[in-house]
Order: structure tokens, then C-alpha cells, then sequence
């Protein structure tokens, strides 16, 4: 039987972030509706395919914002159509949304993991990226998600925010560090079309291209020094801790995503549903997005992968560009797969780019 990963997203916000693109609304007023909407659209998939799911990730938006008896009901959802063999269940959540009451809630339903957005332990930082809760909350978060039952935590840490500098970020890892989670994710700001900080791009204290590269390359090595170790670009873990969901997502393995701007490849196939919360309501079909899994994408998603890709993806005249690539130290190289370097991981556009040539 086919085993996939499943995604809802929660497209609902207490505010929206100044740097942030993702499909979401400061409201909630739908949400009952909305749930009920997913759970149709749950029975509707399961009824047409006969599969199984392993891990299931609820993200959004800000998944904190709903009751835990409404997540409970999701993945009780889940549980009961996609079989009892979830083994990673994600929920996302903001360090000043996630109740105790919330956090018992959702690990007594089967939640496993706890994906925080703290972005940064600097508190000038924080204000400046929109963020309410200060570090004493993000710390009191993951304690009271320790005291619920959680064992794999995650931060997410960003990097070339205004006026950050190494030794601001150096404080965020060792912040991390000393709460002891288990997993980061690291991301470069980038300034999305359509946001606060992209309108607002020329009076932003913002890293240039060259100082980002620096505070990047630096996060690895001060993350790797913690113990936490690189598996993709923007993530890093403890051993055994990496997200066993977003790893599908690189891996080409199949994924379904439910709820308004999600995206979902099964059976070679890519759709998803539009950004609309009312239309997704209302029922209206997810958009065939075309056919996914080609030799491009293997080596496009796979070289986000501290594993690498395997050469016979590779061409004969990307083969001949390894050694420059290896010299420049832009890559690493075994008989058999090509990996990028950190340093590597900065230019990987421009690096996939050459080695997806035929």
C-alpha cells in the first residue's frame, strides 16, 4: 500500500509577520468552517486512493491560533482514514500562542513534534520582525512542551534580518543551544513581492548579499559546534531528529497537501488548491499543476540535501564541470554522488543551474 505525507495548512494569523509571504489571514472567523472543509476534503481523497500516511505536518499561517481540540480533530481525522501508522506528527505554533492546556491537547491526540517560530532570541530583533512574545516566552514555550510530552522540538532562526550581526546571532544559537531542542531551521530573509519589508526594502537596516553569506556560513559552523547537524540547506538536527516529513519533499517521495494553498505530487502528479479560504469551502477542486519527478527536479531538490544526488543524474557535460566546482570548493564528491559544501549551498541556484544541463 502507497505511503505518503500529509500537509494542512492553517491559513489564519493573530497578525501577519512584515517579511512574511506565506497564505494567511488575521482572522478567524472561518476556521470551524474551514476544519470541516479540510476534513471533507480528507474522506473525498481517501475514498479515491487506496494509501497510507507516515507522517502528517499541520503548518500554516499559525496553527496555535485554533484550539487544540480543533488540531486533535484533524489528526484524529487522519488517523482514522490514512491508517494508525503515523509516526511524525508536526504541528507548528507561535511561542505566545501555545497554551499548556493546548500542548497536552495536541500530544495526547498523537502530535509528536513542535515547530516553534521564534526567528530570534534578540529581543531589538524580534520587535523588528513583528514578533510578540519575548525570549522568557519562547523559552517558557518549549518548557511547557517538554512538560507536555514533547521530545523533538524545532526553532526557526533567520538570518540577515535588520541590523543582526554575529555576535546577535551568535546569542541566538546559544540560546537554542541551552533550551536543548532538537532541530533548527535557518533561513536567509528574503524579501518577498507583496510584503511590509519589501515595499519598505530601502529604509530596512538589512545584511547586504556578501554579510548574509557570512552570518550563513557562520550558523553552520556554530550549529554544527552544538551538535546540530546540516541535512539540508536551511535545517539542521540532533541525530535521528531530522523532519522526516519536509525530507519527502526533497526526496520526491509523495506528499498530499490539504487546505487553501496547498500543494500536493502524488501518482507523478502535481495540484493544488487556490489561495482562497471561501472557494476552499466551498469545495472547489484543486488545479492540475502538471507532471513532477524529472531528471530536473531530482537534481534540483536533491542537491538541497547534505546527502547530494547520485552522478548518473548528472550529464556528461555537467560531469566534466565536478572538478572546477571541487577546486572552487563549491562541492564534494564520492564515486558515486555530488553534494554541496556550505559555501556551495550559497550559490546553489547557479550550481544547479550547471549540472542540469544535457
Amino acid at each position: 500500500m502507497k505511503k505518503l505525507g500529509i500537509y494542512i495548512h492553517i491559513p489564519y494569523c493573530r497578525s501577519k509577520c512584515p517579511y512574511c509571504d506565506f497564505f494567511s489571514l488575521a482572522k478567524t472567523d472561518t476556521a470551524a468552517a474551514y476544519i470541516a472543509a479540510v476534513e471533507r476534503e480528507l474522506e473525498n481523497f481517501a475514498r479515491e486512493h487506496n494509501c497510507i500516511a507516515d507522517t502528517l505536518y499541520i503548518g500554516g499561517g499559525t496553527p496555535s491560533v485554533l484550539a487544540g481540540e480543533q488540531i486533535a480533530s484533524l489528526i484524529s481525522t487522519v488517523r482514522r482514514l490514512y491508517g494508525d501508522a503515523l509516526e511524525e506528527v508536526t504541528v507548528e505554533g507561535n511561542p505566545s500562542d501555545v497554551s499548556e492546556e493546548f500542548l497536552r491537547t495536541i500530544r495526547a491526540a498523537g502530535a509528536n513534534r513542535l515547530s516553534l517560530g521564534m526567528q530570534s532570541a534578540v529581543e531589538s530583533e524580534r520587535r523588528a520582525l513583528g514578533r510578540r512574545a519575548g525570549r522568557a516566552q519562547v523559552a517558557a514555550a518549549v518548557e511547557a512542551a517538554r512538560q507536555a510530552g514533547f521530545g523533538n522540538i524545532s526553532l526557526d532562526l533567520m538570518l540577515g534580518i535588520p541590523a543582526q550581526s554575529a555576535r546577535s546571532l551568535s546569542e541566538s544559537i546559544r540560546f537554542c543551544a541551552d533550551l536543548g531542542v532538537e532541530h533548527i531551521s535557518a533561513y536567509i530573509l528574503k524579501l518577498e513581492e507583496g510584503t511590509y519589508f519589501y515595499r519598505n526594502r530601502d529604509k530596512l537596516d538589512l545584511s547586504d548579499d556578501d554579510a548574509a553569506a557570512d552570518l550563513y556560513l557562520q550558523a553552520v559552523e556554530e550549529l554544527t559546534e552544538s551538535g546540530f547537524a546540516q541535512y539540508e540547506i536551511s535545517n539542521f538536527a540532533k541525530p535521528g531528529k531530522e523532519s522526516r516529513h519536509n525530507l519527502k519533499y526533497w526526496r520526491l517521495e509523495e506528499y498530499l497537501g490539504i487546505g487553501a494553498a496547498a500543494h500536493s505530487f502524488v501518482g507523478g502528479k502535481r495540484f493544488y488548491y487556490p489561495r482562497d479560504i471561501e472557494r476552499f469551502i466551498a469545495g472547489t477542486a484543486p488545479v492540475a499543476d502538471g507532471s513532477g519527478g524529472d531528471r530536473g527536479e531530482q537534481i534540483m531538490l536533491g542537491l538541497r540535501l547534505k546527502e547530494g544526488i547520485s552522478k548518473p543524474l548528472l550529464s556528461e557535460k555537467a560531469i566534466q564541470k565536478l572538478p572546477l566546482l571541487a577546486e572552487q570548493g563549491m562541492i564534494t564528491e564520492t564515486e558515486q554522488t555530488v553534494a554541496l559544501t556550505p559555501q556551495g549551498c550559497l550559490l546553489s541556484n547557479t550550481i544547479i543551474n550547471a549540472l542540469s544541463e544535457v
